[in-house]
């Protein structure tokens, strides 16, 4: 008796399906971005420079230690508060009336025990070798969000517009219109009044 020959299956389809389920899980599937910090190094200079003096007032130090808790200028504070203390610092204007440090257009408390004018005022930051990515994430972003702050301030008084929002639609070429080139020498302008001197200090064991 003669045996029957078993049916092919046609594969041809399964190929489609499988395709198709492909396309199905790429667009469905979200991916997790990563958290980062934008922000451009200086170049490396092998050149011996004797770093400047800083006047203690004019440090606002930040530690943070391998727990997560802040220390800033040896006092203990809550990241809640740590951008509303930076403003507070970098806004401050100590230096008299009658010195070339005074600072026209800062609207701090003035106390003599902080920092003179923006120029001078420095944010060190140090963390713990331990210290959460998060964390350390958390800490740049209010750090940043002062600067922010006082240069979209400073923006609205002189020319009415966000620091922030130009500098985005510049960076990102959503920008439109002939006068890119004098609102960019108007965001340095903005810059120059509120200089970013984020200082970040090798991570070490903190207490």
């Amino acid at each position: 008796m003669a045996r029957r020959s078993a049916p092919e299956v046609n594969a041809g389809s399964m190929a489609d399906i499988a395709f198709l389920l492909l396309i199905f899980f790429l667009v469905t599937t979200t991916m997790e971005k990563d958290k980062g910090i934008a922000r451009q190094l200086p170049p490396i200079n092998k050149s011996e420079i004797i770093p400047p003096k800083i006047k203690k007032k004019n440090l606002f130090i930040v530690l943070v230690n391998k727990n997560d808790q802040l220390l800033v200028n040896d006092a203990p504070m809550e990241l809640k508060n740590l951008r509303e203390a930076a403003i507070e610092f970098l806004d401050n204007g100590g230096a008299p009336s009658n010195s070339t440090e005074y600072c026209s257009y800062c609207k701090g408390k003035k106390s003599p025990s902080s920092s003179d004018n923006p120029d001078k005022a420095v944010i060190s930051v140090q963390n713990d070798r331990l210290t959460s990515y998060n964390t350390y994430i958390a800490v740049q972003n209010e750090l940043v969000a002062a600067y922010n702050f006082l240069r979209n301030r400073e923006s609205q008084r002189l020319y009415g517009w966000e620091f922030t929002e130009i500098k985005k639609d510049i960076d990102l070429g959503r920008f439109k219109g002939k006068a890119k080139d004098e609102i960019n020498v108007k965001l340095k302008e903005v810059q120059k009044l509120f200089p970013l001197k984020l200082s970040e200090a090798q991570p070490k064991k903190i207490q």
